[in-house]
């Protein structure tokens, strides 16, 4: 492995140092990458190591410990944000320096995965010259191990001595536990205090980054029909819950499919003449005869889109489609709020030039802003109101919430220096 190493960051320090319009304080930069380098891999591999699922509240805590030493040992005050016992979450951590020079920024990273510890193993494992294997790796501790070294580089500089700088890492961005405004509160009223939100979620590679991402909420569909006799469906007994239900399903589907960013899927749909539905569990129960009319059918699925506009403006046409009742049936429908979108802004579009400026700058070719619908939702998004934001500048890889989720080990140094530099940039 420290052979593959050795060979990228020649090859990698050759390609950048040869791009003549960085400055000489840059130059240093991506040299102290360089040196830093293998101490970052370990660290790296010690966090994936650790499990972190979004309940194991120890594994998550763990993985806060060890990047919170290396942070304090940069300068940065350190807190950990506890959440009550009721919430079942470990917490967040947070890492400040204050200063006041150049942009306010905050970095954000999270500590958990959607790996739980009953879950199979997976550790840090080198599959070849390009491939690393581990759980989380790419999403995210590829990404908060960037920030970490990009911190150690600036600090080893005397860069961050002015500099105002939040890193926040939460411990439960793959299930947030609720009440949101708790869980949250803290992160969004931090958030307001900063110019810009620099969030380090898988990279798509080098030529793509994130200055939008669709929302996330949910929506629930009760349906209740009469119960009767198969043989009265369509006449005087009516349509029943699970023809409505389809219809409805259905209509949203003919209406709503072919609108750019807005998506919707019903994950449960559940009916018969004895149903009982638990959507918090997102589980449910049901017994039925061939011969009888279904009485009651629940549906419960997901709404994700680009803009607060759009979001309204789909639930208004479903709660139209739910009105028109078949015979014999009637329905209604209700939406939770989950994620809010991060829409794409003129402010976002200009930390994308400043990244792309940089990535040219450094032999790397243009990087233009990606697709918002690749993307699910984020803790970013909990803040694009209040700052200028930009996500995706973590590691690239592949399989992420999957069994034997990768990270690119090629691009993940160029992609640490270029983050690094572009940092820089933005604090003056």
């Amino acid at each position: 492995m420290k052979k593959c190493f050795l060979f990228y960051l020649i090859s990698f320090s050759f390609l950048i140092t040869n791009a003549q319009t960085l400055q000489p304080i840059e130059q240093k930069l991506i040299k102290k990458i360089e040196e830093h380098y293998p101490a970052m891999v370990d660290l790296l591999k010690n966090s994936v190591n650790i499990n972190s699922g979004t309940f194991n509240i120890a594994g998550v805590k763990a993985v806060g410990q060890l990047y919170s030493k290396e942070l304090e040992k940069l300068g940065f005050t350190i807190e950990w944000i506890n959440m009550p016992d009721s919430v079942k979450r470990a917490g967040h951590l947070v890492a400040t320096r204050k200063g006041n020079k150049g942009k306010k920024l905050l970095l954000l990273g999270h500590l958990d995965t959607v790996f739980e510890p009953e879950m199979p193993s997976n550790p840090f494992t080198v599959l070849n010259d390009s491939t690393i294997t581990g759980q989380g790796i790419n999403d995210m501790k590829g990404g908060d191990v960037i920030i970490i070294a990009a911190m150690k580089a600036m600090h080893e500089l005397n860069l961050l001595n002015n500099a105002t700088i939040t890193i926040y890492m939460t411990g439960d961005e793959e299930n947030a536990g609720e009440p949101r405004s708790l869980t949250r509160g803290d992160f969004i009223e931090r958030a307001k205090q900063h110019d810009v939100v620099l969030a380090f979620e898988g990279a798509a590679g080098f030529n793509t980054i994130a200055t939008a991402r669709r929302g996330a909420s949910s929506w629930e569909l009760t349906v209740e029909g009469k119960q009767g006799h198969s043989s009265g469906v369509f006449g005087a007994a009516g349509y029943g819950a699970i023809y409505e239900a389809a219809r409805i399903v259905n209509s949203f589907r003919e209406t709503l499919s072919k609108e750019q960013y807005l998506t919707f899927n019903p994950g449960i749909f559940i009916g018969g003449s004895e149903v009982n539905a638990n959507f918090e569990q997102q589980r449910g129960e049901a017994s039925g005869k061939t011969n009888i009319i279904s009485p009651k059918t629940f549906v419960n699925g997901d709404l994700r889109f680009l803009t607060e506009e759009q979001k309204l403006k789909a639930r208004n046409t479903m709660r139209k489609i739910v009105s028109e009742s078949l015979p014999g049936a009637k329905a209604s429908i209700s939406f939770q709020d989950g994620i809010p979108s991060m829409a794409p802004t003129k402010g976002n579009e200009a930390l994308a030039t400043i990244l792309s400026k940089t990535s040219e700058d450094m032999g790397l070719g243009k990087v233009v802003p990606g697709n918002p619908g690749s993307r699910g939702a984020g803790d970013i998004s909990y803040v694009a109101a209040y700052a200028d934001c930009l996500d995706g500048l973590g590691a690239s890889g592949k399989g992420s919430h999957a069994p034997g989720e990768t990270l690119n080990s090629k691009q993940y140094p160029i992609l640490m220096k270029r983050a690094t530099v572009f940092i820089y940039r933005l604090l003056n």
